[in-house]
């Protein structure tokens, strides 16, 4: 169905088809079938390496751990103290190199003299903590990615129970890690729990260091970070393909698949949505631009 139109001058230019789960409120969409969260899964990851022995140096790392950072210098070097503290260094990494995504970190590194590294792709943060959980463990660090290694065993059990589903299936995800479908549902549902886990349960570890430090979920002015540094409460993690998830105490949670995987159209219908819940939201998103001044917007369809 569509839940998103682009407008050009007062002409509705585009439109995006998509799926909205909520609960607390009306969900609109196909919001049982399997869909792959991509990094929306990661703060459902975090718990299950929590679960699975994880021992974080710094609590703040479990915002990094379940981020996708921009590779600001306070990104990598948190990811390089995660690996050192694990008696590590980044050459243990399995993720792709990248660029910083963050424009003036990556402008920086690149006058700098500097190219892709692992230790800068957005993913890094995570892949650091499933390798700290091996340490832990004393399991093997070289295949930590593989679906059958006990680390991604015990990740899987963990989004599974917490999305109250089974696993529909096993993918790979952009950083080479596995990827785990399940509905939107219960991906909203999973983000549910973690806010209304009891303090200092592995679940709510998560969701207050993401809320505590949102700058470590994303990256300077990313719609993760500022949602949750204006909303008291509020929990968000984005994915890749039009994804993203967020839940609200008191008021419900909200995930959202673009079915064209079209970025653009997520943050309107999410705004438009917690709106409903009765969130005060601050008003963030692109406007359509013509001549480099704005002509339009990306507007929620109901």
């Amino acid at each position: 169905m569509i839940i998103a139109e682009v407008v050009r001058s007062g002409f509705v230019e585009s439109v995006h088809h998509g799926s909205v789960a909520v609960l607390g409120g009306e969900s609109r969409g196909d919001v049982t079938s399997p869909i792959f969260p991509r990094s929306s899964n990661k703060p459902l990851q975090t718990v299950g390496l929590l679960r699975a022995g994880l021992v974080p140096r710094d609590e703040a790392d479990l915002a990094l751990i379940s981020g996708s950072h921009f590779g600001e210098p306070f990104h990598v070097r948190r990811v390089r103290e995660i690996l050192a503290a694990a008696g590590l260094d980044v050459d243990a990494l399995r993720c792709p190199t990248s660029l910083p995504l963050a424009e003036d970190a990556r402008d920086e590194w690149l006058r700098a003299g500097g190219g892709p590294e692992r230790v800068l792709m957005n993913c890094s943060g995570k892949h650091a903590g499933m390798l700290a959980t091996c340490v832990a463990n004393d399991w093997p660090l070289e295949t930590y990615r593989d679906p059958k290694h006990p680390l991604q065993v015990a990740i899987t059990e963990a989004v599974a129970d917490l999305a109250g589903e089974r696993i529909a299936a096993v993918g790979v995800d952009g950083c080479g890690a596995p990827v785990l479908a399940l509905s939107l549902t219960g991906l909203a549902r999973a983000f549910e729990r973690l806010v209304a886990a009891e303090p200092g349960s592995h679940e709510r570890r998560v969701a207050d260091q993401m809320r505590a430090h949102p700058e470590l979920v994303a990256g300077t002015g990313a719609d993760d970070t500022v949602l949750m540094g204006a909303v008291p409460g509020l929990l968000a993690k984005g994915g890749a393909e039009g994804v993203v998830a967020v839940a609200v105490p008191g008021r419900g949670a909200v995930a959202i698949k673009i079915d064209d995987g079209g970025m653009r159209a997520r943050t309107p219908v999410l705004l438009d949505e917690l709106r409903r819940l009765g969130v005060e939201v601050p008003a963030i998103g692109e406007p359509v631009l013509g001549g480099g001044e704005p002509v339009g917007e990306i507007r929620p369809v109901r």
